[in-house]
């Protein structure tokens, strides 16, 4: 089993860069358009499609890579950093998809009808952002937990 092991601990690992790497190159892209507003909607349609195809997809496969990850090595899911992992992936999912992906939608909608100059626009914004910075430090402690593999 230690091969089928190493090849699904390579794929985790992919997966973890491929949502985490697409979820960080975010922030440039809206920054970018807060300085040039006439490319708002592009850097948000931009950041929609890496979402919903790439990075999101990943997160999904990250879940059922891990957890056969588990059910390989037999681990226990009761394992704190397992455990913990998994909790957190779980708020971050509930934050990601019941939240940041509707705000992002909404978003590319009030620009359309509104403009960036709009209170809803800016609203939007800054509930983006929020999200968005707390959905990094989730999985950043989610990383965290992966690699040092903490016991208490």
């Amino acid at each position: 089993m230690p091969g089928i092991y190493f090849v699904i601990k390579f794929l985790h690992i992919l997966f973890a860069i491929i949502a985490f790497g697409f979820n960080a190159t975010y922030a440039i892209w809206l920054i970018r358009a807060q300085r040039n507003p006439q490319y708002t909607e592009f850097a948000l349609r931009g950041v929609k499609f890496m979402d919903d195809y790439f990075a999101n997809p990943a997160y999904i496969l990250l879940l059922l890579s891990g957890l056969t990850m588990v059910w390989v090595a037999r681990y226990q899911l009761t394992t704190f950093w397992i455990a913990g992992g998994i909790a957190l992936w779980i708020i971050a999912i509930i934050l990601g998809y019941g939240v940041y992906t509707p705000t992002l939608s909404r978003q590319i909608k009030v620009l359309a009808a509104s403009g960036t100059e709009s209170a809803e626009f800016r609203a939007l914004s800054t509930r983006s952002t929020v999200v968005g910075i707390t959905l990094a430090v989730l999985v950043l402690l989610i990383l965290m937990l992966m690699v040092f593999k903490p016991t208490f």
